[in-house]
């Protein structure tokens, strides 16, 4: 039976698709409108799943959507109920697109899928429609690596729920309680990310990233006027600092008067009070998500425990849950928030509707997150040479040891090899990687790769054999979901002046061996590189290791600030030439910068992406 999975109309639209209980692709349609975080019907990734399979859409046996919009309409109404006459600017604002549209999604959706497929909307599959928090939870249970786990879901909010948690155990998810709007820590970290001037549902890592540059000054001030936190991570907000039940903006100009003045304007420059303003709500996420997990393993008595939500995604935290929790281990889905609903619903159908049993074999059934196209040679040599690229085809040994002559260059290298990944990371098939011992990488990477703001840090590579070699991490992390502290003989001491830097002076600091991809903090966030799941990234970190006895490089994801990762040969070389790489490689052609035709010179192109 092949189920097509589908969320979209909120942000992060994306298409799954899920034969007899095996993932076959999934993808997110701004990989291909090349419109980031794009909320629209996701044509493009239903054609690349279907593509990917072989199959039309007369195929499908059953078509299902990630969350239930009536009850999301219910809330909007009770909502504004609650708070009239409050709100009603934001209530006239949402309503023609909910009268007009969403209210009617069932039919949109099968007027856009029978336009697609070229059929009457008679002769189309069914449609059917899974909660938005039991997609979340199905998202993380049934590709999980674990035939029992409690299940907790953290996010903004779905149609009701903001956090809930579940019990899987074989097939079945049976949920158990949820917090519900607008008591919401996803909203509450969104809050903060609005006012430390990053843009909602898109700065939130940027948030967390620029944790370690501040003080927890505000910690105290945050648990007495704004979250009540019980023993158990239960809590509510008090929702007279907030607008987001009401209005068009996060917080309030009570908030900004409890903060001490109005929220930054974005691309601002950046001052110790957003530093210490996030660490401060970093360690009161950190605390909550702590005393939630310590519940649900004490209330359900499992040994594993599965994440999903856009929450989930705050990889500190859950570095700390596996240091700190009471749990055996953990397990996050990597596409954690809405674009991994569209994959939770098409697995709910097929296991909890359709009552089919579950394989667990010790691996989770992600294969790795790699479920995007794939552009063998005869396509990649058809792209670049419709572009008039010039480069040289090498087998994999010269090419492996090519790439880790450059690498030890300190090149910086454009990776384009396989499927593409699911989900925000970039995981070794579309990455931008370089020397993790280099001291420049990080500030080149930033400024003149990626053009963004300079304290973002960058995550390492490791070979899965060698983690406990370089981090305080003793299992696989596969999809950068957990940080972990750099090894203590790695790192390097600071001096007592160096001690007494505050905030972004600590950025140029060197803080240990392989500086380029160490935090401040003395964390990375880790990915543990695998040769089953990605044999050539794995081989080419082999040959990097020989070559200079390092087996982490630096891996960034394929893009520049604004812009979706790269999604196709084409999408890579315009990258390419547009920043400042040395280097490119597509499967097994490499193209060098030098060797290139005249591109475009002029930096309007810039403006091509919104800033995220």
């Amino acid at each position: 039976m092949n189920i097509l999975g589908l969320s979209a109309y909120y942000h992060d639209s994306a298409a799954a698709l899920v034969r007899d209980g095996v993932i076959l692709a999934a993808a997110q349609e701004e990989r291909f409108s090349r419109k980031k975080h794009d909320a629209r019907f996701p044509e493009g990734a239903i054609r690349s799943c279907l593509s990917q399979a072989g199959l039309s859409l007369a195929d499908i046996d059953e078509v299902v959507f990630y969350d239930k919009p009536l009850v999301k309409f219910e809330r909007l109404l009770e909502t504004y109920l609650t708070y009239a006459p409050r709100g009603f600017r934001s209530f006239v604002a949402a309503m023609p697109v909910w009268l007009k549209e969403k209210l009617y999604l069932k039919s949109t959706l099968k007027k856009q899928l029978a336009a697609l497929g070229s059929v009457k909307i008679s002769d189309l599959p069914p449609l059917l429609f899974a909660e938005h928090h039991q997609s979340h939870a199905a998202s993380a249970f049934f590709p999980s690596p674990f035939e029992k786990a409690a299940v907790l879901c953290l996010d903004g909010v779905g149609e009701w729920a903001t956090t809930s948690v579940w019990l899987g155990d074989g097939h079945t998810l049976t949920p158990k309680w949820e917090l519900d709007f607008p008591h919401s820590l996803g909203m509450l970290y969104s809050a903060f990310t609005y006012y430390t001037g990053f843009k909602v549902n898109s700065g939130e890592y940027k948030l967390m990233g620029l944790a370690p540059y501040g003080e927890p000054k505000y910690v105290d001030l945050i648990h007495e006027h704004l979250i009540d936190l019980k023993d158990d991570g239960t809590f509510r907000l008090n929702m007279d600092y907030f607008n987001y039940a009401t209005g068009l903006t996060m917080t309030n100009a009570r908030f900004a008067r409890l903060f001490g003045g109005p929220a930054r304007t974005a691309e601002s420059t950046l001052s110790q009070k957003e530093m210490d303003i996030a660490r401060s709500i970093q360690e009161v996420t950190e605390e909550v998500i702590l005393r939630l997990a310590r519940t649900v393993h004490r209330e359900l008595g499992t040994e594993y425990l599965c994440l999903a939500g856009g929450v989930a995604l705050n990889c500190v935290a859950n570095g700390r849950i596996l240091r700190e929790g009471p749990f055996k281990d953990i397990w996050i889905q990597p596409a954690a928030g809405d674009a991994g609903g569209a994959l939770g619903a098409a697995l709910a159908v097929w296991h909890e509707y359709h009552d089919q049993p579950r394989q667990v074999n010790g691996h989770d059934a992600m294969q790795g997150s790699y479920l995007g196209p794939h552009y063998p040679d005869r396509e990649s040599r058809a792209q670049l040479d419709a572009l008039g690229a010039v480069y040289e085809r090498l087998d994999d040994d010269a090419l492996y040891a090519r790439l880790s002559s450059l690498l030890a260059e300190e090149k910086v290298v454009g990776w384009f090899q396989g499927r593409m990944e699911f989900g925000p990371r970039s995981l070794g098939g579309r990455s931008i990687i370089g020397d993790a011992r280099s001291r420049k990488m990080q500030s080149v990477m930033n400024l003149k790769i990626k053009y963004r703001e300079s304290f973002r840090p960058f995550a390492p590579a490791v070979l899965a054999e060698d983690v406990s070699d370089y981090f305080e991490l003793d299992r696989p992390s596969p999809y950068m979901l957990i940080v972990a502290p750099v090894k203590e003989s790695l790192r390097t001491p600071m001096t007592a002046q160096q001690q007494r830097l505050f905030g972004i002076e600590k950025l140029n600091v060197p803080r240990s061996q392989i500086p380029a991809i160490t935090h401040v903090d003395y964390s990375a966030r880790v990915q543990t590189v695998h040769a089953k799941s990605n044999p050539r990234f794995h081989a080419l970190l082999q040959h990097f290791k020989q070559r200079t006895g390092c087996s982490v490089l630096v891996n960034t994801s394929f893009n520049v600030r604004g812009e979706p990762i790269v999604c196709t040969p084409e999408d890579a070389y315009r990258c390419f030439m547009r920043t400042e790489m040395d280097c490119l490689v597509v499967e097994n052609f490499i193209l060098m910068k030098a060797d290139q035709p005249p591109w475009e010179q002029d930096d309007s192109w810039k403006t091509e992406f919104e800033l995220d």
